[in-house]
């Protein structure tokens, strides 16, 4: 009788043991809370005067931009020509990125708020990237919730395609879905902007 009290104490202990294990093992498999957002695609740098332009930003669900992550220099500070002073790109030239200079309101920014997320426009060909560490344009952690990444490239001229991708603040790590619409196909300029991915990290 004693026996048999032991070999049931024995198993008893063993499921114990196995539940323990099996837990911990489930918890290790799963995929921990993101801590930043990373955006990366495939550049390549197109001839003539109309293409070459980017941005990369955050909104919120309201469609309100957080955060401008990047935009190449020729949009938002334009170029200087001889003695006149440099007009922004986005003036001269309206294709440039059209939907991040609406959304963003940058014509009411000072050219110091869009020195902080402008950079020039690469001249080698590659992989670019940009993160995200949930916070705003103020360096300030932004609220928990959902939000939407959007990355426009102006292809030449018209050609301008948006891709858009939503998550939350709140989601684990992982990769997110995007989704892409194009103004009008350029087959000769389709390769400036490729392979483009954001994923919670």
């Amino acid at each position: 009788m004693k026996t048999k009290h032991l070999w049931l104490s024995a198993i008893a202990l063993c499921s114990i043991m196995c539940m323990a294990f099996t837990s911990k093992e489930m918890s290790g498999n799963q995929a921990p809370k993101a801590s930043q957002l990373e955006v990366s695609f495939m550049y390549e740098k197109q001839s003539g005067p109309g293409s070459n332009q980017y941005a990369v930003w955050i909104e919120n669900e309201k469609g309100v931009v957080v955060k401008t992550l990047f935009v190449t220099s020729f949009t938002s500070k334009g170029r200087a020509r001889g003695n006149a002073p440099a007009v922004r790109g986005y003036v001269t030239r309206p294709a440039c990125v059209p939907t991040w200079v609406k959304s963003s309101k940058v014509a009411d920014l000072t050219d110091a708020e869009v020195d902080a997320f402008t950079g020039a426009t690469p001249q080698a060909n590659g992989k670019q990237t940009f993160t995200w560490n949930f916070t705003d344009q103020n360096g300030k952690r932004v609220p928990q919730g959902k939000y939407r990444v959007k990355v426009e490239a102006t292809l030449y001229n018209n050609s301008t395609i948006l891709y858009t991708g939503s998550f939350s603040t709140s989601d684990k790590t992982g990769d997110i879905s995007l989704s892409s619409s194009l103004t009008e196909v350029d087959e000769q300029h389709k390769n400036m902007v490729t392979n483009v991915k954001a994923a919670l990290k």
